[in-house]
């Protein structure tokens, strides 16, 4: 496991994590850190993490819209980190983590009740019925991130894709952790106040596409 504040991108071409611990690096055996707000410098108010943050347009303008929040940014490929790492250098943004892996992995480490929020923005939906044990939203993962959320705090999921949606309502709703905060259509049919909308997300509207933007607190 591996979280660090900017790294040369260098270190992520070829497939490859190389200097795999810096300054600011934790290594996959760490133990759970005692207090994740001590990850960032200065320390950060609260913490939030963005799972598959892709090209990085969401992350980036959270980031530097509330400086004194910590991010944690998870993401699988490649691609993905190099893009993320050099806007990160460009903006010299400095409470921005990286973790390039699972993000169930990075759930399992994280403390208890550590996050104030979760965001998954237009995540893969795995559209075949044999690829569906493959998408993020399942129940082993609700409950991790019901683990990992502090009481009141929240999970925002976005997608385009009305199967997904409705699989995603589907394992929330039966979940006795989280409360979906929808009173009416409209709350989910619009984007919440000051969300930036990604390249992916401009693409499907251009094309006729709504998204769904839900929004569910954690409780108990």
């Amino acid at each position: 496991m591996l979280i660090r504040r900017q790294v040369d991108a260098r270190h992520l071409l070829g497939g490859r994590l190389r200097g795999a611990v810096e300054r600011d690096g934790i290594g996959r055996r760490e133990l759970h850190p005692p207090d994740l707000a001590g990850l960032f410098d200065p320390p950060a108010d609260a913490v939030r993490l963005e799972i598959g943050f892709g090209g990085g347009e969401h992350l980036i303008a959270e980031a530097c819209a509330f400086p004194e929040v910590g991010f944690i940014g998870c993401e699988p490929y490649v691609n993905g980190m190099a893009k993320i790492l050099t806007r990160i250098e460009a903006h010299n943004i400095g409470n921005i983590r990286l973790f390039a892996g699972d993000a169930a992995e990075l759930l399992a480490w994280l403390p208890q009740r550590s996050l104030s929020r979760i965001d998954l923005i237009h995540p893969d939906p795995w559209p075949k019925r044999r690829h569906w044990k493959r998408r993020f939203v399942q129940d082993a993962n609700v409950r991790a991130m019901a683990r990992a959320l502090k009481p009141s705090g929240e999970f925002r999921f976005v997608s385009d894709i009305d199967d997904y949606c409705a699989w995603t309502l589907a394992h929330l709703l039966r979940s006795p952790d989280f409360l979906w905060l929808a009173e009416r259509a409209v709350d989910w049919q619009r984007p919440w106040p000051d969300y930036t909308m990604t390249r992916y997300g401009a693409k499907a509207e251009r094309e006729g596409r709504k998204a769904a933007y839900l929004r569910f607190r954690r409780v108990g």
